[in-house]
């Protein structure tokens, strides 16, 4: 029989806690059931689509970027390509079963390879805007079409993987975070600094994640919802300076171009 220390840290919460019989009262209320290295959670909900649909926009985005930036670079480069978007398809399904359900599984597992699947993505966009910078930098001829949509697949699949980031990450992951098993936020949004606006047991579902990390790549800043511990202010500082980049590097170019 597992210790009661660890069947509270499989739900997300903190091993040695003080108030053990708080945290089992949580549990209870919640119908959480443990077996084996799971936990199950009743009474939960949050649409599987949106983070599926999403990463599959980005697998779409990064395989179909314009070929004139992937002619001519190394190998890797050109392998990533049709890889990524492969990979991606193969640990979708992990991504997608920890979205909370109504009746829902907690796999440490699954979620670990959620996380693999998100930093697949992102390196492998991050390698692109390098690719697209490098060659911006030395000066190799392109249209001026192609270099705006090659910066338009990455921006938006940067917004991409930003928001499963959050998602996944913000209060111990969706199952956690719905179970209410997390202590502090990472992000205040303001239905939970004034929840009389909100719906009962409002929890930020992925849509609302997606909406924080498109104002935070076009406005370069936190908008509604506010970061705050340092691994959450960190992550929307690289995407602001990735979106920064893009948008110096490329506007600068294209409209060089365009003379």
């Amino acid at each position: 029989m597992t210790e009661p220390s660890n069947r509270y840290a499989l739900a997300g919460f903190p091993l040695g806690s003080r108030e053990p019989g708080l945290k089992r009262r949580r549990l209870a209320s919640l119908g959480t059931e443990r077996v084996g290295s799971l936990v199950t959670v009743e009474g939960l909900g949050e649409s599987r689509w949106p983070p599926i649909l999403a990463v599959l926009t980005a697998a779409a985005l990064y395989a179909t970027l314009p070929g004139r930036f992937i002619a001519g670079s190394s190998g890797l480069i050109t392998t990533a390509r049709w890889l990524v978007p492969a990979l991606a398809l193969t640990l979708l399904a992990p991504l997608a079963l920890t979205a909370p359900r109504r009746h829902v599984v907690h796999s440490i597992p699954r979620r670990t390879a959620a996380i693999a699947l998100i930093a697949i993505v992102t390196a492998a966009n991050a390698a692109a805007i390098v690719l697209l910078v490098h060659l911006i930098v030395i000066g190799r001829h392109v249209a001026a079409h192609e270099l705006i949509r090659a910066a338009i697949h990455m921006w938006c699949t940067n917004v991409i993987v930003f928001a499963l980031w959050f998602w996944q990450l913000d209060s111990g992951g969706p199952m956690v975070r719905h179970a209410e098993a997390s202590t502090t936020p990472d992000f205040l949004f303001p239905q939970t600094a004034t929840p009389e606006f909100a719906s009962p047991g409002w929890r930020p579902k992925f849509l609302d994640y997606l909406y924080v990390s498109f104002t935070n790549a076009t406005a370069f800043s936190p908008t509604d919802a506010m970061p705050l511990t340092q691994w959450a202010k960190m992550l929307m500082l690289v995407e602001s300076a990735s979106s920064l980049l893009l948008l110096v590097m490329v506007a600068a170019r294209a409209v060089n171009i365009l003379h």
